[in-house]
């Protein structure tokens, strides 16, 4: 009930007409930007994040929330229309909702997309109620051990599950905690400054955010271009047939149960329940024979999968202040420059901003249904955007909101350092999320790490604590020691039981 009420009180905060008017802001950049193919939420919310400096914080992620469930909408049209996926979550969308546009039957394909996302988002946003109260009450009683191990696993996963191996993953961890470790430390000793007094402060995270989003794709886009832009398949107004409706619903509820709970996973992501939904309404369906050829369940299931793990990412960052993925990352920089700290405490202390912000999901979620039913075919418009003057226009506004931050020339030079190095990661593979993630959390870990060996005296045992932090340890140690296990003892016993 404490739930309930407050959540009534968030609807009283979001439904103001500026508060109104900034969530459809919101989310129709949120669509735009899904449908553009290489720019994604993420890249969008590190270059807004200069821009609402001015915003109060409820109003500024009010709009980083449309932002963020309009991508996860927006990315399925792309996917549709020209078999090209504006996000990484939308590929499997490709793969069947192409063939369907293709076939001639793209309006339905539109809307089992944005219906199932409506329906996946809801749903997935109410278990974002149900769920976030307890996991903060269970939170509050960890200490700085148990926390020190729960960041260390974070770090672990997004290192171990993303990317083409190990190696690179471990490598794009270890650029970021070195950005994030800049500066002056807590005993007052300058690090890996240079010299430079510009530095004394630390790497901002919006800069960092800005650089290696928005001008390393940029530069990466640039030196891959396409002057020809794709064939797009014309779509009417999209509308389902009570035959659609009959073969959808089921693979809408299946693909939010998948979804929810992956997001909520560190590394876990939209793309994993994605393909999983995917196989599962191959084996479930009626129809197994239009797989490839065009199956609505194909559609369906992954967009719900794809929508619901957005509301699962929320979990995390706002009970623990962990990002599961790059674009909540990019949010957790966000509360950061208003000096709000997500995590067990972010329910009381800032419980009105929480709580408003978790309402204008539903109320995002919704202008988001009215938004793309009707206007699908001028979201599509927009993929006949040349690249060349779209990239443009994000490396000038990414410059500007790079100086906004303190006003300093030499910000623009780091913002070029950071573009070149997220360009260099693109070309040998490096996955983002990591350096992210490792900016953002590196100092807190080592925070939480201080905090433990100062009440142990220095001793190394002082970063175990209770059964939660051995239990973290032991999930670190399978992740580490997987590809050993998988081959040695899993593939063994497989093989025997196969013989037998």
């Amino acid at each position: 009930m404490d739930s309930l009420s407050a959540l009534l009180d968030g609807f009283g905060h979001v439904l103001t007409p500026m508060n109104l008017l900034i969530a459809l802001l919101g989310v129709t950049i949120g669509t735009a930007v899904g449908v553009l193919p290489g720019i994604g939420p993420a890249m969008t919310v590190a270059l807004l994040l200069p821009v609402t400096y001015g915003m109060e914080p409820a109003q500024a992620l009010i709009l980083f929330a449309g932002i963020f469930y309009g991508g996860m909408y927006g990315g399925s049209t792309t996917s549709i229309l020209l078999n090209t996926p504006g996000e990484s979550s939308s590929v499997v969308t490709a793969i069947e909702g192409n063939k369907m546009a293709k076939a001639g039957r793209a309006a339905q394909a539109l809307a089992t997309a944005a219906i199932g996302s409506f329906v996946a988002g809801t749903i997935a946003t109410l278990l974002l109620v149900l769920v976030a109260p307890p996991v903060v009450s269970f939170a509050v009683s960890l200490g700085a051990p148990d926390y020190f191990a729960v960041m260390l696993l974070a770090f672990v996963a997004v290192t171990a599950v993303l990317g083409a191996s190990r190696i690179r993953g471990f490598a794009s961890l270890l650029l970021g905690l070195v950005i994030g470790v800049i500066g002056i430390d807590q005993t007052g000793q300058q690090r890996l400054t240079l010299g430079l007094p510009q530095l004394a402060d630390g790497v901002d995270v919006v800069v960092v955010a800005v650089g290696i989003f928005a001008v390393g794709e940029a530069l990466w886009i640039a030196a891959h271009l396409r002057r020809r832009a794709g064939e797009v398949i014309p779509v009417g107004q999209p509308w389902m047939g009570r035959q659609d409706w009959r073969r959808s619903w089921k693979p809408w509820l299946r693909g939010t149960a998948l979804g929810f709970p992956f997001g909520a996973v560190p590394a876990g992501g939209a793309e994993i329940p994605t393909f999983l939904s995917y196989v599962t309404e191959k084996k479930l369906s009626r129809h197994p024979e239009e797989f490839g050829r065009g199956a609505i369940e194909g559609v369906a299931g992954p967009e719900a999968a794809n929508n619901a793990s957005a509301a699962g990412t929320l979990v995390p960052m706002l009970a623990l202040g962990l990002p599961t993925n790059a674009t909540a990352a990019v949010m957790l920089a966000g509360f950061q420059q208003y000096g709000i700290q997500p995590g067990p405490l972010l329910f009381t202390r800032e419980s009105a901003l929480v709580w408003t912000l978790i309402a204008s999901l539903f109320v995002g979620n919704l202008m988001l249904l009215v938004l793309n039913l009707p206007l699908a075919p001028a979201w599509a418009r927009l993929l006949r955007i040349p690249r060349p003057y779209l990239y443009a226009g994000i490396v000038f506004f990414a410059s500007m909101g790079a100086y906004a931050v303190n006003a300093q020339p030499f910000d623009l030079f780091l913002l070029l350092t950071l573009g070149l190095l997220g360009f260099g990661m693109r070309r040998f593979g490096l996955p983002i999320l990591p350096l992210v993630v490792g900016v953002i959390l590196g100092p807190r870990a080592e925070l939480q790490g201080r905090r433990a060996l100062q009440l142990s005296g220095g001793e190394l045992h002082g970063l175990v604590g209770g059964w939660v932090s051995w239990l973290v340890y032991a999930v670190i140690l399978v992740v580490l020691l997987w590809p050993l296990l998988a081959r040695f003892v899993v593939r063994p016993l497989r093989e025997r039981s196969v013989t037998a």
